[in-house]
């Protein structure tokens, strides 16, 4: 893959030359010459073949996983959040070493006792880093998902970006099974604060514990708002908004 420079930018394909745009910027890149039934058939591919279906399992898994955070990350996640996310479920998965070539997935690579520490500590958006934001110690009560957050004062403990008039916390305990593909999350109660010297005791409690069995994930939200008028109104887009794996049970 190779960057395309110059005043005028390419979009198709020349002399088995692709040229495309991303959001990264204007790209180009060798067309391949090998069909999709020779990948598929000849065993010349077997490494690819069992290369696609184990990507095609963490990227299952790491769908499974955004889609039961969204209601969280809807407002709160960047555009790598997709590739990041599954290149995590690759790193877990590889650590299955009962399946054999091909055949590792996330469900036996979740045994592993590392695994768990991978995923805590997640931040859906890597341009609102929660520790970077929140300064305020907090701790997390893993059986019910319950976050507690004692004397925050806003104006102090938190990096607030420019505008910002008022802050709100969420809490969320997400439980996911790899193995059924079933999640379940269950939110906590909204804090929204204004961005001033008050001190306050925070308790983020979920309405209860997920239905799902497997990894059980307690996530945190950050989001910033700018009041007018009465009427409070995300700002920019929610870009400044942070949500991580606080913790896993």
């Amino acid at each position: 893959m190779a960057r395309q420079s110059g005043l005028i930018k390419i979009k198709g394909t020349l002399d088995n030359v692709n040229f495309y745009k991303t959001k990264d910027g204007d790209l180009a890149r060798m067309k391949t010459s090998v069909d999709k039934d020779r990948i598929k058939n000849d065993p010349a591919f077997e490494r690819t073949r069992e290369n696609n279906a184990e990507f095609g399992t963490s990227a299952k898994a790491g769908k499974l996983v955004r889609d039961g955070a969204r209601p969280l990350s809807m407002t709160a996640s960047d555009s790598k959040l997709v590739s990041r996310f599954t290149q995590l479920m690759t790193k877990i998965k590889n650590l299955d070493s009962t399946s054999v070539r091909g055949e590792r997935n996330i469900v036996q690579g979740m045994q592993d006792p590392t695994a768990p520490e991978m995923i805590k500590g997640f931040d859906f958006n890597k341009d609102a880093i929660l520790s970077s934001i929140l300064f305020k110690p907090y701790s997390v009560n893993t059986s019910t998902g319950e976050i507690t957050i004692n004397g925050l004062i806003t104006q102090n403990d938190i990096v607030i970006p420019q505008g910002a008039t008022h802050i709100s916390l969420t809490g969320g305990f997400l439980g996911v099974d790899f193995a059924t593909g079933e999640q379940d999350l269950q939110l906590s109660n909204v804090e929204n604060l204004p961005i001033d010297m008050s001190s306050n005791n925070i308790t983020l409690t979920p309405a209860g514990t997920p239905s799902a069995n497997g990894l059980s994930m307690i996530l945190l939200r950050l989001e910033f708002f700018q009041e007018v008028n009465g009427n409070q109104y995300t700002l920019k887009n929610g870009a400044y908004n942070a949500l991580r794996v606080v913790e896993v049970a």
